[in-house]
């Protein structure tokens, strides 16, 4: 006798082992999760009070603080602002969007869709994080052209779950920044070398697991056709081309501002400018070259300075939200740092650690740094002074404990929403759209990085 799974005409139940956990997640998200700005100002306010309960400090003190560092981020502001703007232009540029559209193709359902956006975006925020967020959000937008009957959300979230990588990657601030000569932590621990960080077992491990992972985790995340979220095709269509044709008698300023000829010569300039800078520093790939290599490459797609100029008009819409949350965490992290916030909580961890349990916990530390410091090379400032030292007394590879600093600040960005601004501002989304499938990939990935520490 057939019981009625074993029935033909009976639909299987598809096995879910992660939709339940995201579904709830997302509610839980959506009831509670304020907007990033509020998100800001909120732990703004947790700082103050946790430096002024904790440490010897006073209010006028945190006050200070708060103030002075307020505008520290002002230049990483505007390279963030340029990432936004300059990846966006690029991307709207038409080789660009048909090369996209091309591997977008690829995927032929929603589940495979949310894959190949979770992949790509991994792969490229191995080879740099500025580049893999702005090129995974634009990348999920065409997928969601392709396949309208993905979920909008996921495919966004997808994107930004792929930055999960970056870390381990040729970008990542903190093995680069240990790497570096003047890094704060030369005196005390000497400089560690790429080879003992970025080239190391465990970290191709963790990041090929991940860079194999995280599809996986987008494609169960999917939600039942019924509840899918899509997005009216209208708001996805392609941007007119910011090309303008010279009308008859156009007058000399015009047919310089829709001239290729202009574009062409500061290009060449930026290259050559990029081929003595990788000569002299090797592939020392940061933030400005990036931007300079998306300013180049969009002056070249969109052949015009007028074409490129307005391609970047349409994406600078974008940056309200960066701009005015910046600064809020620049305070905070001067807070957390010249307080001995930062230290006093990392300590907690580090005290009770042995040689063997050192790594995970210096991971879990920074973990719950980065809600207060969302940034790699801050995380180097606050954490290293007492990290480092202390793996250095229990015998513990200094290499390995830097990378659970690395570790733990990638991780917790998918529950901290500072670095999701530059693809929901692509997207169009709110942060309470994605974050419920971000923490659930977060809590996903766990075992993956605690696994990678041990070896």
């Amino acid at each position: 006798m057939q019981s009625p799974d074993e029935n033909p005409g009976t639909p299987r139940t598809r096995w879910d082992p992660i939709g339940p956990l995201s579904r709830g997640m997302s509610r839980l998200v959506g009831r509670y999760l304020p907007d990033p700005l509020i998100f800001a100002i909120l732990l703004t306010l947790l700082t103050f009070a946790l430096g002024v309960l904790l440490t010897p400090t006073s209010p006028l003190d945190m006050v200070s603080m708060w103030g002075n560092g307020f505008w520290n981020l002002l230049a990483f502001t505007m390279q963030m602002a340029l990432i936004l703007v300059t990846g966006h232009a690029l991307a709207a540029s038409e080789p660009v969007h048909r090369a996209m559209s091309r591997l977008a193709s690829l995927a032929k359902t929603p589940q495979q869709g949310v894959m190949l956006v979770a992949f790509a975006s991994a792969i490229a925020c191995v080879l740099n994080w500025g580049f893999g967020l702005v090129v995974g959000a634009m990348f999920a937008r065409e997928v969601s052209r392709r396949i309208p009957k993905a979920d909008y959300r996921l495919l966004i979230a997808s994107a930004y779950i792929g930055f999960m990588t970056w870390h381990g990657g040729f970008s990542g601030s903190v093995p680069l920044v240990a790497a570096t000569k003047g890094n704060p932590m030369e005196k005390t621990v000497g400089l560690i070398p790429i080879t003992d960080t970025l080239f190391t077992t465990y970290n191709i491990v963790i990041t090929l697991a991940l860079i194999l992972v995280l599809p996986f985790v987008c494609r169960f995340m999917h939600p039942a056709p019924k509840d899918v979220i899509a997005i009216d095709p209208a708001l996805l269509a392609p941007e007119p081309s910011t090309r303008r044709p010279l009308r008859p008698g156009a007058s000399p300023a015009e047919r310089i501002e829709e001239s290729s000829v202009l574009s062409f010569i500061v290009a060449a300039m930026g290259i050559v400018y990029l081929f003595l800078y990788f000569s002299k520093n090797g592939l020392n790939i940061n933030i400005n070259t990036v931007n300079m290599v998306m300013v180049i490459a969009g002056l070249i797609l969109h052949r015009t300075p007028m074409a490129y100029a307005r391609a970047i008009s349409n994406a600078a819409r974008g940056t309200a939200a960066i701009i005015i949350q910046f600064p809020f965490y620049a305070g905070i992290q001067v807070m957390m740092e010249n307080s001995g916030l930062g230290g006093l909580i990392t300590n907690w961890f580090v005290e009770i650690a042995t040689k063997d349990t050192f790594p995970i916990l210096a991971f879990f530390s920074s973990a719950l740094i980065n809600f207060a410091v969302p940034s790699g090379g801050g995380h180097w400032v606050v954490q290293g002074p007492f990290v480092m030292p202390a793996a250095q007394a229990l015998g513990v590879d200094l290499g390995k404990a830097a990378m659970a600093i690395a570790y733990g600040e990638a991780w917790m960005n998918m529950a901290q929403p500072f670095w999701a601004l530059p693809a929901l501002a692509i997207a169009g989304l709110g942060v309470r759209d994605i974050m419920g499938y971000c923490i659930t990939a977060l809590i996903i990935t766990m075992p993956i990085f605690v696994f990678g520490l041990l070896l």
